[in-house]
């Protein structure tokens, strides 16, 4: 029983003195098992149960100068040192955006002019988060507050395109970026033009003079909606277009430093509910009157009767004739 509760290091005080032996050996275990009051000579080291002072557990030394040099940042850094507000590590919120669109999940695949009946989930939600953003959630979007110059902003973007690429820049660059190897490529896939795309390829902007972008599924049906919103969104321009494979270049006078900020969305948020395409009414009916006339129309008879007459070409030998 000694070997079983080692971890009670008691002294010799802080046990009752067993003078006689009780009657009965289940006295004696339970009396043994009873906690004793502690003195203050005893040891209060108890590992398995008591939580550990913080007196004996110091952070090593270089958790301290690590500590201290993060504060040093946070404060301004040291001379020289630029301090880049990056979207992803934005402290500041809400997070105002100086970009002159609408954020919206999708920028392809999504028609401003058709306009939501319901929703799946309350537009309160904003999927950039409470209180992250400076905008305010509709449930499909969230529309830019301030109107932007046209004029001023295509001036802005002149100056970072800088001069026109000639014939052989635009070839050296199409020959580093256009295989499947590279490693600055970016998919697109059903849900077109997404809002973190753009995030995405600005990351790639930093180090890469253009990003390859390859379009899957529905998208590809629409090219030139994909390249519009890609230019009109990202502020690059596209250099090469190879099926559905694109090269979007950035500019000769692109500065990472200076990049817009692009609030992150935390989560896919539910798709509206839109009406359907095909009317179950139509327009001037009423429900009986589009079920009556429906009804007309498959019970009246035909105008024209078609076969479907269907010829094996391979099992025709030469001469003969098909009657």
């Amino acid at each position: 029983m000694l070997k079983l509760f080692a971890w009670r290091r008691t002294t010799s005080r802080g046990l009752p003195k067993i003078t006689s032996l009780p009657s009965s050996p289940m006295l004696c275990v339970s009396r043994f098992l009873s906690h004793s009051p502690l003195s203050d000579e005893e040891d209060i080291y108890d590992p398995p149960f008591s939580p550990t002072s913080k007196t004996l557990l110091k952070p090593p030394a270089g958790r301290q100068h690590k500590k201290k040099n993060e504060q040093k940042k946070a404060r301004g850094g040291k001379k020289g040192s630029s301090n880049v507000l990056d979207s992803r590590n934005a402290l500041n919120f809400p997070v105002k955006s100086d970009l002159p669109f609408d954020f919206k999940y999708s920028y392809s695949e999504t028609n401003p002019d058709v306009k939501p009946i319901g929703f799946r989930e309350p537009p309160r939600f904003s999927p950039f988060g409470p209180g992250r953003l400076d905008r305010k959630w509709t449930g499909t979007s969230a529309p830019a507050e301030e109107s932007v110059d046209s004029e001023k902003l295509a001036e802005q973007r002149k100056k970072v395109f800088g001069e026109p690429l000639m014939e052989e820049e635009i070839a050296e660059l199409v020959e580093k970026y256009r295989h499947s190897d590279c490693s600055r490529q970016i998919n697109l896939g059903k849900g077109g033009v997404t809002h973190n795309m753009l995030e995405d390829i600005h990351n790639h902007w930093k180090r890469a003079e253009a990003v390859r972008i390859k379009c899957l599924g529905v998208p590809t049906l629409d090219m030139d909606n994909v390249c519009f919103h890609l230019e009109d969104k990202s502020g690059g321009m596209i250099i090469y277009r190879q099926s559905n494979v694109l090269l979007l270049y950035r500019g000769r006078n692109y500065d990472p430093k200076n990049r817009p900020v692009i609030p992150l969305m935390l989560w896919k948020p539910y798709a509206p509910i839109y009406p359907k395409l095909v009317k179950p009414v139509a327009d001037g009916l009423t429900f009986d009157e589009t079920k009556e006339m429906r009804n007309k129309g498959l019970n009246s008879d035909p105008i024209m009767k078609l076969k479907l007459v269907i010829v094996a070409a391979s099992f025709l030998q030469p001469g003969m004739v098909c009657m």
